[in-house]
């Protein structure tokens, strides 16, 4: 028989064969590690038998699922270690950080930076053994008492909202987990990486899509680090750091104050921002984050706290600063790239807030977005001393959006969605995962945008806000957690009819599909009137209190 791969022709095959078979046959050293396979656009794992009759697609470490098997692969091999290094350990997978993913351990004892180095070098046996990533599937009973033994009480938790009776495990080394998507067929696929000691754990570096061939280079991030382990905390003390939790206040008809309490904290974060602002005196307030992390209900309700302390700011959009269409930069692809900085006419837009600043009448631009040119209506504005201008857009960090404004005058603030919540201790959420839930619920609720445009487009957002966003992140004077840990348990119901519209004929279904799965762990919060009209979800889901 044969089987057609795409840009690599045709192959035989017999009943039986598995992908890992022909995968072996494509993979090349220069090629970025293949560690996945589509099917008729269905991501299945390498050792899973090959079906006839549709075109076969292999993922590798360039592509963004590609990553994720290879960082939960790891993930797995740094927690069998660990547990082979010392007896009882409870490894606890936090968030992202750094390029990596930041680990704590509880221990007897803390662990010294000679106990990472022995769990390192334990990785790094279990590398070249090449030991295999078996899989069986277990009774929800029987994976219970599988995860009691190990000390996995999160996973203990989880169970008990599992809907379906039974639950596919991995093995390793005699050690059963659970990992919430597919891995590498075996530990001798898992070469590159490395396990550095950062603050009260390690940080656990993998290749990415961007450096698939090497740890990319280790910067630390000490602004954001410090939000998430806040963030951490503040779980901690309300008992919310994972998904059983949530599940079981909304269970016990708790999630009502869980609202309550996590709006009051973001109201108080808020208004702790504008009094630094005000204390300081800064007049130009720079805010940025990535897509759908909530950026224009931060800048409104900042906006309020700024007018409680008696300030009077105005607003001013870096859209209306676009070059005029023809002299749009282009992408790779030929595609005009609105995300770069070359697409705004940064001279002008210096030249007009710094008219703004000397209590100038400017009269600002408006970008006419149907003809691709900005157009002015004759009406200048003039502000006073006092006035702040607050000014939302991806460059607000990037230093050379404001080159020509004192630096004295600025306050840059960084929003992101740096969720905390996980499903359990070995599986996180990540951020990325929350905002395009968000979005899709957000492009369909107002630009009636399909689940599956908003899906097809989000590996250009991701690539943009990489080259943009992320890389300046810590230039900010203030970062703000938009998260929220009840929000995916409100989204769900948004999203899943959105998701389940998407067919199988579909390339975006794996994506959907898993999307689904991942709203299957969360228990439905239904009444959106509890979400606060002022809430950065309300930008989401609609009824905010603000004109958005």
């Amino acid at each position: 028989m044969e089987v057609s791969v795409k840009k690599h022709g045709k192959f035989e095959f017999k009943l039986g064969d598995t992908y890992e078979m022909i995968s072996k046959q494509i993979q090349t050293p220069d090629m970025p590690l293949i560690v996945a396979a589509k099917c008729g656009n269905m991501l299945r794992e390498l050792t899973h038998e090959i079906v006839e009759g549709c075109e076969v697609e292999f993922i590798d470490l360039q592509h963004s699922d590609g990553e994720k098997i290879y960082q939960r692969s790891l993930a797995f091999l740094m927690t069998r270690a660990a547990l082979a290094c010392f007896d009882g350990i409870r490894v606890r997978i936090e968030h992202s950080l750094s390029k990596g993913l930041y680990c704590e351990f509880d221990y007897e004892r803390r662990l010294t930076h000679d106990d990472y180095l022995l769990i390192l070098d334990k990785m790094r046996a279990y590398s070249e053994l090449d030991l295999p990533f078996n899989t069986a599937h277990y009774s929800v009973e029987d994976a219970t008492k599988t995860f009691e033994k190990f000390h996995m009480t999160s996973k203990v938790e989880l169970m008990k909202f599992r809907p379906r009776n039974d639950i596919r495990l991995y093995e390793c080394d005699g050690v059963l987990n659970y990992f919430y998507g597919y891995m590498v067929p075996s530990t001798g696929y898992i070469k590159i990486f490395d396990f550095i000691k950062y603050d009260e754990g390690a940080i656990l570096m993998h290749p990415t899509k961007y450096s698939p061939f090497k740890v990319p280079e280790f910067i630390e991030s000490p602004k954001v680090a410090e939000v998430f382990k806040e963030s951490e905390q503040w779980s901690k003390i309300m008992n919310i750091a994972y998904v059983s939790n949530l599940n079981m206040l909304i269970l016990n008809d708790q999630h009502k104050e869980l609202i309550q309490i996590a709006e009051a904290l973001h109201e108080k974060k808020i208004a702790s921002i504008a009094d630094e602002i005000t204390r300081k005196k800064k007049r130009v307030i720079l805010i940025a984050g990535p897509s759908s992390s909530g950026k224009t209900t931060f800048a409104n309700r900042l906006r309020i706290q700024l007018r409680v302390n008696g300030l009077n700011p105005i607003t001013m959009s870096t859209d209306n600063y676009f070059v005029n269409r023809d002299k749009t930069p282009l992408d790779e692809n030929g595609d005009y790239d609105f995300e770069s900085l070359k697409a705004v006419d940064v001279e002008q837009f210096n030249i007009d807030l710094n008219g703004l600043l000397d209590g100038e009448p400017v009269d600002l631009p408006v970008f006419n977005f149907q003809i691709g040119q900005r157009e002015y209506k004759n009406n200048p504005i003039q502000i006073k001393e006092e006035q702040p201008i607050i000014i939302e857009g991806i460059h607000g960090l990037n230093e050379a959006l404001t080159s020509h404004i004192f630096k004295r005058d600025k306050f840059k603030i960084y929003v992101s969605a740096l969720t905390q919540l996980n499903i359990d201790e070995h599986n996180r959420i990540p951020t990325t995962q929350t905002r395009l839930l968000r979005r899709i619920v957000r492009d369909n609720q107002f630009r009636g945008h399909s689940a599956k445009r908003t899906i097809g487009m989000w590996a250009s957002v991701r690539r943009g806000e990489e080259i943009n966003i992320f890389p300046f992140q810590e230039q900010a004077d203030e970062v703000f957690n938009t998260a929220l840990p009840y929000e995916l348990a409100v989204l769900k119901k948004h999203a899943l009819p959105l998701l389940e519209a998407i067919t199988q004929e579909e390339p975006e279904y794996s994506e959907a599909l898993l999307l689904r799965k991942f709203l299957g762990y969360f228990k439905s919060i239904d009444e959106d009137e509890l979400v606060p009209k002022v809430s950065i979800l309300k930008e989401f889901i609609g009824g905010s209190g603000f004109d958005l």
